[in-house]
Parts: structure tokens; C-alpha cells; sequence
């Protein structure tokens, strides 16, 4: 379905589970777009769950808002909650829609359940973290690009999307390349692969403009504290990521009153596949 924003944007939205399940909503990762892979749909059902994920402005059939910030997410659900009649609801996101679950939980207490981060970075100035350090080159080079300005980050992302359109799941490994670390090369055989390739295509197909508005969100002031959350949180991260590395997880752990799940033979994709149940049972427990 498509969701109209105050300001005349046009959000794309998926709805999945139980039509009078709690809604959770879900934000997707970097690049990414509306949509959950099945089988955590199914997990989410067995939890009387309902997943909300929305393509994030730029990415799928969702319009661009550039020089948006992280913090802007939460006028986007609101919007989407309200018109679905939602007053509460849970939140959750994976990798790049991490701080933005988190940014649901600082400024919308009033509406925020329980949320999760699940392989999350930390900000970019995060004090004593070294942000890039044990990442795959493919990442290094992404963020070196974001820094060299927009003329750079916009050729960067034209390569690299130009890699990824039409890609069948059993090449999105390589695809990824240096990102992938042997658990989560495990992970994206099968079924869990072809879907994140068709994710992947559908995410940049107005473009990479909605990668573009992330990446230089993520790098940037994220318009919100971590000393703003006051809802139960809880962070989750593989020690095998590649993407992300597990020292953002640790730093976010240190800075925000929370719950910790930092788990060793875990990835950056795999993490979400193997304890999405248990991330869900903690959400609702909490």
C-alpha cells in the first residue's frame, strides 16, 4: 500500500501477520525496501505480531526527502501508524535501520513499546570507537566515497548498484564480497538469499538516491541522544560481522540502559535468521 505524509511524500508500505496482531514495524537495512522475509513473518504470527516495514524515502516507490537525517524517520511512522490506526506499537531494525528503531524509541516514548537494534553501527563520532576498523574493503570504500562528497558517494553507488540489479541469490555472495563473513555465506544459500537479492534490486530501482540520503545520514548527526531512550531496548550483534563490526555493538551497549546480546559465532546476516524469536520474546517481554 502506498501511505501520503503530511508534506505530499508517498511511502511505500508492506503488512504482514495477523491483521489485529501488535503491530511491530520493522526498518530495513542499507540499502533496503518494504518487505520481511518470510519466515520471520511466521515467527512474528506465532507472537500474535503484525510486521509494518516501509521503504525509507529514495529507496522502491517511497519519494526522495534529501539531506534527511536519521531523527526524520519518526515523522515517517507516524504517519504510517496513524493512518493504520496504530497508537503503539513495537520496533526493530537491522543494520542501517537500526538507528532508526532506535531513533523511534528517543522521540516517540509516548508510542514505542519495546524496540531493537540488531547489528547496528554506533554513531560516527563515537568517542573511542574506531567506526571503520574490521570492516570488509567494500564498506571502507562505501564510507571513504561519503566523505569525499557527493560527487564521489553518487559514482560509487552507481557501480555498485549496477553490480547488484538482477542479481540471482546465489550471486549476491559475491555480490557482497569481502562483507561476507563464512556464517553469513551460510545464511544467504537458499531461500534467504534470493530474497534479499530481490530486495536489493527493488530497493534501487527509482535509483540510489535513497542509499545516498542514508549513508550521509548515518555519517551525520543522527538528531537525536541515546540518552533520550527511556523505552526498554536491546542490542544485538555477531562477533562475525563484516558489515558492522561487534564493536559498535559493544559501544552502543555502553551508552544506552539496555539489554545486550552479543553473540560469538554469529554474523551480520545470520544473527537476525538464527534469534528473530528470541529478539521477538524479548521485545514482548520487556
Amino acid at each position: 500500500m502506498s501511505v501520503h505524509t503530511p508534506d505530499g511524500r508517498a511511502l511505500e508500505v508492506a503488512l504482514a501477520g495477523p491483521p489485529d496482531g501488535v503491530p511491530l514495524f520493522s526498518h530495513h537495512g542499507t540499502p533496503g525496501a518494504a518487505g520481511i522475509f518470510a519466515p520471520l513473518v511466521e515467527l512474528g504470527a506465532e507472537r500474535d505480531l503484525r510486521h509494518i516495514t516501509y521503504s525509507r524515502p529514495g529507496y522502491g516507490r517511497s519519494t526522495r526527502l534529501g539531506a534527511r537525517s536519521i531523527a526524520a524517520c519518526v515523522h515517517d511512522v507516524v504517519a504510517i501508524a496513524d493512518a493504520l490506526g496504530y497508537e503503539r506499537f513495537h520496533s526493530v531494525g537491522g543494520s542501517g535501520g537500526g538507528p532508526h528503531s532506535l531513533a523511534c524509541a528517543a522521540l516517540l516514548p509516548e508510542r514505542v513499546i519495546s524496540a531493537a537494534a540488531i547489528a547496528s553501527p554506533a554513531p560516527f563520532d563515537a568517542d573511542g570507537l574506531d567506526w571503520t576498523a574490521g570492516m570488509g574493503q567494500e564498506n571502507i570504500d562505501e564510507f571513504g566515497a561519503v566523505q569525499a562528497g557527493e560527487g564521489e558517494l553518487r559514482r560509487y553507488l552507481e557501480q555498485q548498484a549496477a553490480a547488484i540489479d538482477g542479481a540471482r541469490g546465489d550471486q549476491i555472495v559475491e555480490v557482497l564480497g569481502d562483507l561476507v563473513s563464512e556464517v553469513d555465506r551460510r545464511a544467504l544459500s537458499g531461500a534467504f538469499g534470493d530474497h534479499l537479492a530481490r530486495q536489493l534490486t527493488h530497493s534501487l530501482s527509482s535509483g540510489v538516491w535513497g542509499w545516498f540520503d542514508d549513508d550521509r545520514a548515518l555519517i551525520a548527526d543522527w538528531g537525536f541522544e541515546l540518552g533520550q531512550v527511556r523505552v526498554p531496548v536491546s542490542i544485538w550483534h555477531g562477533a562475525q560481522d563484516r558489515f558492522c563490526p561487534i564493536a559498535h555493538g559493544e559501544w552502543l551497549t555502553n551508552h544506552l540502559q539496555g539489554s545486550a546480546h552479543l553473540r560469538p559465532d554469529d554474523g551480520h546476516l545470520s544473527l537476525a535468521i538464527s534469534s528473530y524469536g528470541e529478539i521477538l520474546d524479548g521485545l514482548l517481554e520487556r
